[in-house]
């Protein structure tokens, strides 16, 4: 019962630093990007989605230093998906999403580019070394790609407003989400097994979904405050880190295992990335129906996670 008492409090922890980080991330990356009159798409592309991606590094990384690598790429494919379908789902059932136009045309074709790679890589059996040395050289591509981009500079608002405020709130906003995920993820495996739920349904669904609750928190409270650009990028970013980064380093580590489930999967990522295209040339927003359908697609993903 003392172990059950522990991890209500870490779970309500939890909670509460997700809500107060993202709100702080949220509005730091809003105002320094302002400062330096550089999109906030273009901040939420990179800092902030690498930042909320730290939960997935770590628990891939550490699956695959101990050699549970399949552990490792499902919760790469099942953090992606839910990404996608769950996070964006919610977030634009909240407040419906207004699409800037570099994503439909840049940020969106990179981030089926890279899952394309990703796929290619799975099918032929090529995620080792060689692999994780071409993947990490497409994100060094993609992430020089983007900072040139970054200094393409806009008009700077917020002159009074300290940088060195900003950059502290993104990092304070970073730090407490991924704490705050860190202690709900490892709250719920505890409650998931004290229920008798089977590991590895814990690893395809829990910890995928777990390590995505830090896009949740800042996509969700970002499209709450109407600042779409961040909601958007955050999880467009955190897709593109997710395959070509974390891929990339545990397969130099470690050759990851491919199986027609991965292979399968690695595809129906592919098919939800392309049906983002025709979502978003529709008037550039997502509706809260077409929310609701993203979820449902998520819903009957699951329901075969589980068969």
């Amino acid at each position: 019962m003392p172990h059950v008492m522990l991890n209500l409090v870490l779970f309500a922890m939890g909670v509460f630093a997700l809500y107060k980080g993202s709100d702080v991330l949220v509005t730091g990356t809003s105002k320094t990007a302002s400062r330096l009159g550089v999109s906030s798409l273009i901040i939420s592309l990179t800092i902030v989605a690498y930042g909320t991606s730290a939960p997935e590094l770590a628990t891939s990384l550490v699956a695959t230093l101990n050699s549970h690598t399949s552990l490792a790429v499902g919760n790469v494919i099942g953090s992606c998906l839910a990404n996608i379908l769950l996070v964006l789902g919610i977030s634009s059932i909240v407040r419906p999403i207004s699409v800037s136009k570099s994503i439909v045309r840049r940020e969106l074709p990179v981030l089926l580019s890279a899952t394309s790679l990703f796929s290619i890589l799975a099918y032929f059996d090529l995620l080792n070394p060689i692999g994780g040395v071409l993947l990490l050289v497409s994100f060094l591509l993609f992430l020089s790609y983007f900072i040139k981009a970054a200094n393409v500079n806009g008009k700077k608002n917020d002159v009074n407003f300290s940088l060195r405020k900003g950059f502290a709130m993104i990092v304070l906003g970073i730090v407490s989400v991924v704490l705050g995920a860190y202690l709900l993820v490892q709250s719920s495996v505890f409650f998931a097994r004290w229920f008798g739920v089977p590991e590895f349904i814990i690893a395809v669904s829990l910890v995928a979904i777990g390590t995505s609750i830090p896009e949740l928190a800042v996509s969700v409270t970002a499209a709450w405050k109407r600042e779409w650009d961040i909601s958007v990028g955050n999880l467009l970013g955190s897709n593109v880190f997710n395959i070509l980064l974390i891929v990339g380093l545990c397969s130099l580590f470690s050759k990851l295992p491919v199986d027609s489930k991965t292979v399968n999967s690695s595809f129906l990522l592919i098919g939800i990335t392309i049906l983002l295209f025709p979502i978003l040339y529709t008037g550039r927003k997502i509706s809260r129906v077409e929310g609701i359908f993203l979820i449902v697609i998520y819903i009957i993903y699951m329901w075969f996670v589980f068969q």
